[in-house]
């Protein structure tokens, strides 16, 4: 058997319900207004959080700067390749720099496309860029280490580094191509 609860309608109560439910009327629009800014408003890209291209390329400037000085994988590199290309090519370090600087404003989603001098197998044609220069794993890894000592200098915000080195370390397959087919 159910037991009917009975609530007297005073005016009392009358009252505070429809003022229960006008704050609650009123609070909704706001909150909706609040939502749909939050659904509207887009996240900042990459690109963005980065300061755009200029910012970009001054850290690919002295980032690339940094790689030529590196004794892993600069101009004293043990890798014959690595090291004849930082000291007899240094004349097209200035376009490799443009390069870079289009690459990375393109993975992190600035209005600047990046296209492959040499394409490849991917749409970036990272491998074929550096096949020939025999990059081993370890090499890939010192040169993501300078990057990151490059956004340190440049005091990068820690989650916008991790999002650079992570896009950095994703192709570590297509760079590394040439050392792992080196026979």
């Amino acid at each position: 058997m159910k037991t009917a609860v009975s609530i007297p309608f005073t005016r009392r109560n009358v009252v505070a319900g429809l003022a229960i439910a006008a704050a609650s009327a009123a609070v909704l629009p706001a909150d909706n207004a609040l939502a749909q800014t939050k659904q509207t408003a887009p996240e900042k890209s990459l690109y963005e959080r980065l300061g755009g291209v200029f910012a970009i390329a001054a850290v690919v400037d002295h980032f690339s700067d940094a790689v030529v000085r590196n004794p892993v994988v600069g101009q004293k590199s043990k890798n014959p390749r690595l090291r004849e290309w930082h000291t007899k090519n240094l004349e097209r370090l200035p376009g490799l720099k443009f390069m870079r600087t289009l690459w990375v404003c393109d993975v992190s989603g600035g209005p600047f496309k990046f296209v492959a001098t040499r394409p490849g197998a991917t749409p970036l044609g990272l491998e074929e860029a550096h096949r020939d220069l025999r990059i081993s794993p370890a090499e890939f890894d010192e040169v993501a280490a300078e990057l990151g000592r490059t956004l340190d200098h440049f005091k990068v915000p820690k989650a916008e580094k991790t999002e650079v080195l992570a896009a950095f370390a994703a192709h570590k397959g297509e760079v590394t191509a040439g050392y792992a087919k080196k026979g």
